[in-house]
């Protein structure tokens, strides 16, 4: 794939409109992306990461990656060099934000008036809270195989559809055994985890956009809202309706 190369040269924010998309870029430095509004999506060529609010995306150094805004975006993002990695992480991952460490991103990107050394002491802030973070399952793994391809983009395009996977097998010319067997070995996800996940990101960007929940819990294919709000709540920790912004 060839992507644009993208120099940060320090802190940045960025608005994104509903929909909005960054296209295939990269970077020669980590990047720290929260943002401090909306939803955003992050794609890479393994996969999806969804970041909802209150959470942070960590973007390895030369990973190419896109993004995509659900609902108004505010995108506040830290760099670091490339030696500089508290996280030992080699692909990207969403993250638990701290308090502090939202309070942190926040002066280091807006505060202008900021002195070098008090920067220097917030820059030492942000990689101690790093360290301590919590790393969330926000991953939807994009597998190589193009019999799962086929059957994870008929998902993807309509994350309601019941077929079971052997119906699923059957559009694509695989077996449900062949198909169990690749999700694992190229998702190490089985197929009712998959598609939970899908469903899940499916309604973090529904719900950015401004759904109800009782229209997106139909959407993505729960069959009661409260079956959508119990899967929502273990997933996040708390409701869809926290989630939801204005329609």
């Amino acid at each position: 794939m060839s992507t644009a190369r993208q120099h940060l040269d320090g802190p940045t924010q960025v608005a994104l409109n509903h929909r909005e998309r960054v296209d295939w870029h990269h970077h020669a430095e980590h990047q720290l992306v929260y943002p401090s509004a909306g939803v955003l999506q992050v794609s890479t060529d393994v996969g999806a990461w969804v970041v909802p609010p209150f959470r942070a995306v960590w973007l390895p150094a030369g990973v190419p990656h896109a993004h995509r805004a659900h609902g108004p975006t505010r995108m506040l993002s830290l760099v670091f060099e490339v030696a500089v990695n508290p996280l030992r992480l080699d692909r990207p991952t969403v993250l638990a934000v701290t308090p502090l460490l939202r309070e942190v991103i926040t002066a280091l990107v807006e505060d202008r008036e900021l002195t070098g050394s008090q920067r220097g002491h917030l820059e030492q802030v942000a990689l101690d809270q790093l360290r301590r973070v919590e790393e969330l399952p926000l991953w939807l793994p994009t597998p190589a195989d193009p019999r799962l391809r086929d059957v994870t983009e008929l998902l993807r395009e309509d994350p309601a559809d019941p077929r079971s996977l052997a119906e699923l097998g059957a559009a694509v010319g695989a077996s449900e055994r062949t198909l169990s067997r690749l999700f694992r070995a190229q998702t190490t996800m089985s197929f009712p985890q998959w598609r939970a996940q899908n469903r899940l990101h499916h309604a973090l960007t529904l719900l950015a956009g401004g759904g109800s929940v009782t229209a997106v819990a139909t959407a993505c294919g729960y069959s009661t809202t409260s079956a959508f709000i119990e899967a929502f709540r273990h997933a996040f920790g708390t409701t869809p309706g926290q989630y939801r912004l204005p329609g």
